[in-house]
């Protein structure tokens, strides 16, 4: 909202407030009774005018032009005020909306993430710290209401509403609804919408996992079960888990894990995980190779050959995985 113009508005509501409460001061002084006094300011100050039985004196008759010359100022002013606050948070509004649109349609390879509940929230964050484009579609407009984040105000349920997030064109698909049943359904909607989404669901229940699965995520998380092994792992193991907490949070970390994927122009792509000397080169560490079949390989031997449609799975500071991701060429 326009702080000046309702700080406008303010000052003339007030003005007016004072120009009422001196009519009816005047007029009460002048001889009217209390709420006559007070009808013939109101009446005077609208131009609606008033009918008198008896003449007007002298005195009446200046402090009523007076009056009329004053307060239809100060009504008309606050009126004005009034419409121009209206019609400035509506077009204000509209705006936003075409500007908010217009940003959605020149997005490709984004993430649209469905619920902006607790979940979404941490999605959403972790997502802008890397940079990554994304959209959230909420049905809730006051729950979106305090994020600077592109936002679709709808039902994701509704396959309009994820075309109107761009989901022909995204990359992943992330739904974490109010229940499962929702998640299941906007599953079931993106992968039909476009077949080549990366969808992450959310389970609240352990028998919906499979459900979703079979809607067409690639992965589901059941944060209950994610709780749970992490308390018995900071109880059995708890450096190890502490370890993790360090590379896998973002803010304030040294350490980080990252992939990188090796294509056909990757300049390591032929040599051995040895020969390759990334090690030494970079400071980053391989702690894992994915194979194209899916398959991990940990630990790899320096006689592992790096072929393309490889993914590195690499520990370091963000400097050494940068020149990790500058020597593959990727």
């Amino acid at each position: 909202m326009n702080r000046p113009t309702l700080r406008r508005l303010w000052t003339a509501l007030l003005a007016l407030a004072v120009v009422v409460l001196g009519g009816w001061a005047g007029f009460w002084a002048l001889g009217s009774g209390p709420l006559e006094a007070l009808y013939r300011t109101v009446t005077t100050i609208t131009t609606v005018g008033f009918y008198q039985l008896e003449p007007p004196s002298g005195g009446q008759k200046v402090f009523t032009i007076v009056l009329v010359l004053v307060g239809v100022a100060v009504a008309f002013y606050a009126l004005g005020a009034l419409l121009e606050l209206l019609v400035e948070g509506q077009l204000a509004g509209v705006f936003e909306g075409r500007r908010m649109e217009r940003r959605i349609a020149a997005m490709s390879g984004h993430v649209v993430i469905c619920g902006w509940g607790r979940v979404g929230r941490v999605v959403a964050d972790q997502l802008a710290h890397r940079r990554v484009d994304f959209v959230v579609v909420d049905v809730d407009a006051e729950r979106v209401a305090d994020t600077e984040y592109p936002t679709v105000v709808g039902d994701a349920t509704d396959d309009a509403v994820l075309r109107k997030a761009g989901i022909e064109r995204a990359k992943a698909l992330v739904t974490v609804m109010s229940n499962d049943a929702a998640d299941l359904y906007v599953t079931l909607s993106g992968r039909s919408l476009n077949p080549d989404l990366f969808i992450v669901g959310r389970a609240r229940v352990t028998d919906s996992e499979e459900k979703i699965l079979r809607a067409g995520a690639d992965r589901v998380i059941n944060p209950q079960a994610i709780g749970g092994s992490r308390i018995a792992a900071l109880l059995l193991q708890p450096h190890v888990a502490e370890f993790l907490d360090v590379v896998t949070r973002e803010a304030g970390i040294e350490f980080r894990l990252e992939e990188v994927r090796l294509d056909e122009r990757c300049l390591l792509c032929g040599s051995t995980v040895g020969s390759s000397r990334i090690r030494a080169h970079t400071g980053a560490l391989v702690l894992a190779i994915r194979q194209p079949d899916g398959s991990f390989l940990t630990n790899p031997a320096p006689e592992t050959l790096l072929q393309p449609g490889q993914v590195l799975i690499a520990i370091g500071t963000e400097p050494q995985l940068a020149e990790l991701t500058r020597m593959v060429g990727a």
